[in-house]
């Protein structure tokens, strides 16, 4: 490759802390909260994942683009994180099955990324001082600009953000003859949820962040999904009623990540900001019950208060994050609703927790009419 002379390019951190780095190319600047993901593959799936919608998302991987892109490995249309730091950004790729390169990718969409970042100095600085919001530009070095677009960014707690990335209108995936019928409330659905689903034998019609409990049981659905997604739980109340009619009229409910947040608010659970999050593909997790580990996909800056769900006496936790023992998954007592903190569906990998869509499959199994 013929070397290039690359702009300068400019972090600066909601405290004041900057970094600096180069542009790959493309000029703008983006505004987000800053997070950091621990995955070495998957780049494609986490940029266009829902969840981190609003965040500049910082690779720790020291290689990104190295392998291209391909629609395949898109969890939504188009790009959802703010902007991208990596430490070097490969232009060129190898991999027979990619049909662009990530720069190409990027352009189509006026995509903001910059490289050769201290990306190491960078994830230890925001390990310490925790998650904030951040700014990154290729256009200008203006401090007191770029600190202005700062003051103005709100806060990550309390954001409603599920509005941002649903669908607007209801549309259904998969065979309309096949076995099962699932209603899925997309507050940031992936791709690769639906795929599990279809490939259980399931019709799945999927439903706007605040379609209510009659419109999606007009779908005489079997069961009902609450899908991930980003920002804040605490301010979608249409989805913790429709979970807790859901709940109340006790239909089988399965909840992934923002969807389980918002089943034990419906409960009266709370939950609370993390510090930093959890963000990667290897985050270990022990199933309570069967007493196994997992080995998981993770992306979530919200947690259910473990100590809430212990306090309730109508909610078991399943599951445990062995890294800081917060809550990871839980079931009602007596009711057919699961939930989980993590991503069963986790593409590319790993796919330890895909156990979770068949206990979902046998609990419609149970329930439905002979």
């Amino acid at each position: 490759m013929k070397y290039e002379s690359r702009k300068k390019a400019i972090l600066l951190l909601k405290d004041g802390t900057q970094f600096e780095g180069k542009s790959i190319g493309i000029e703008g600047t983006a505004v987000g909260e800053i997070c950091f993901n621990t995955g070495t593959t998957g780049y494609q799936e986490i940029f266009t994942d829902p969840s981190y919608f609003g965040q500049l998302m910082v690779t720790t991987n020291a290689h990104i683009g190295n392998y291209g892109t391909t629609p395949d490995e898109q969890e939504s249309e188009g790009i959802k994180i703010s902007g991208l730091i990596c430490r070097n950004f490969s232009f060129d790729y190898s991999r027979p099955k990619a049909e662009e390169s990530l720069l190409e990718y990027f352009r189509k969409q006026n995509f903001v990324a910059i490289s050769d970042v201290d990306t190491r100095a960078l994830v230890r600085y925001i390990r310490d001082k925790g998650a904030m919001n951040a700014v990154i530009s290729t256009e200008t070095d203006d401090m007191e600009a770029l600190q202005k677009k700062l003051d103005a960014i709100p806060s990550m707690e309390g954001l409603e953000l599920a509005s941002k990335v649903s669908t607007r209108e209801p549309y259904t995936v998969g065979d309309p003859e096949a076995r099962f019928k699932v209603a899925a409330l997309d507050i940031g659905i992936k791709k690769n949820i639906l795929k599990n689903l279809v490939k259980r034998d399931c019709y799945v019609k999927v439903f706007p962040y605040d379609a209510t409990f009659e419109e999606l049981s007009a779908f005489e659905p079997d069961g009902y999904f609450l899908s991930n997604g980003p920002g804040d739980p605490v301010p979608l109340k249409e989805a913790q009623y429709l979970a807790k009619e859901i709940i109340d009229r006790d239909l089988p409910l399965f909840g992934i990540c923002l969807g389980h947040q918002v089943i034990a608010l419906s409960q009266g659970v709370s939950t609370f900001k993390m510090f930093n999050g959890h963000r990667g593909i290897n985050h270990p997790v022990k199933n309570l019950l069967t007493g196994k580990g997992e080995i998981t996909s993770q992306n979530h800056g919200f947690v259910v208060d473990r100590k809430s769900v212990e306090e309730h006496g109508g909610i078991e936790m399943t599951h445990e994050h062995l890294n800081d023992l917060t809550l990871a998954g839980m079931r009602l007592k007596g009711k057919k609703c699961f939930s989980v903190q993590y991503h069963p569906e986790a593409s590319p990998g790993p796919n330890d927790a895909s156990y979770l869509f068949d206990q979902f499959i046998e609990m419609i199994e149970t329930a439905k009419p002979a």
